[in-house]
């Protein structure tokens, strides 16, 4: 079972190394950043920090929302958290990907990103180690207001969009592709991996140290797991 635990925690980070690609190359793209990202960017315009910083920084103030709010945090949680952030900041200064000058380069750029999105998604959903902060805030207003989960997420992604903009955010017809797209392009996926999302059983860190918990207890025991 420990085995088992670490390939799922290997799938969780390996998936978050693709995801972060994924949001690289619609920033490449140059088209317009999908709503979160103009928020990230946003931030950037007025604190000297990276737009994977900001990432951390905002999904930091997000899981400070979580424990006020005393909903569950998971390990992939933390770990979306923290990595999706480091891993931008990685991309973001390879050389070989240079921002898209024309629109027909860059639609096809932020397409293949997308569809990285929702492949990296399958990964890190999979694993069962919990939603992102960003989904986990979308989880925890749904059961607070009882508004269709859908108007939850509509209105946190225009509230921050709006709120990025003004900060400085690029919006463009990128970002309209990128709030529609992903939806698309993660059901297409999910689809032909045979994916539901509604069978993986998502841990709580507190499952995961009584995991723990109770594999030191029997290592101890019978030296058996």
């Amino acid at each position: 079972m420990l085995k088992n635990f670490f390939m799922r925690f290997l799938r969780m980070v390996i998936g978050l190394f693709i995801y972060s690609f994924g949001i690289v190359l619609t920033i490449r793209a140059n088209l317009g950043l999908a709503p979160w990202d103009v928020f990230h960017q946003g931030v950037t315009k007025h604190i000297p920090i990276t737009m994977g910083q900001a990432s951390i920084f905002v999904g930091l103030i997000i899981v400070i929302i979580f424990c006020i709010m005393r909903e569950k945090l998971g390990l992939g949680t933390i770990f979306n958290m923290v990595l999706i952030g480091i891993f931008i900041d990685f991309f973001l200064s390879l050389k070989f990907l240079p921002d898209m000058q024309n629109f027909f380069s860059g639609l096809l750029m932020m397409i293949a990103g997308l569809f990285i999105l929702a492949f990296a998604s399958f990964l890190y959903i999979g694993a069962g180690f919990g939603a992102g902060p960003r989904d986990g805030l979308m989880v925890a207003v749904t059961k607070r207001t009882k508004w269709p989960v859908g108007v939850v997420r509509a209105v946190i992604e225009v509230s921050v969009l709006v709120i990025g903009y003004f900060l400085g955010g690029y919006v463009g017809i990128g970002t309209v592709i990128s709030a529609f797209g992903v939806s698309q392009a993660v059901q297409i996926v999910f689809s032909l991996l045979k994916f539901d999302v509604k069978t993986v059983k998502q841990e709580s860190l507190i499952d995961n140290i009584k995991f723990f918990k109770a594999y030191i207890s029997k290592r101890n025991g019978d030296g058996d797991f």
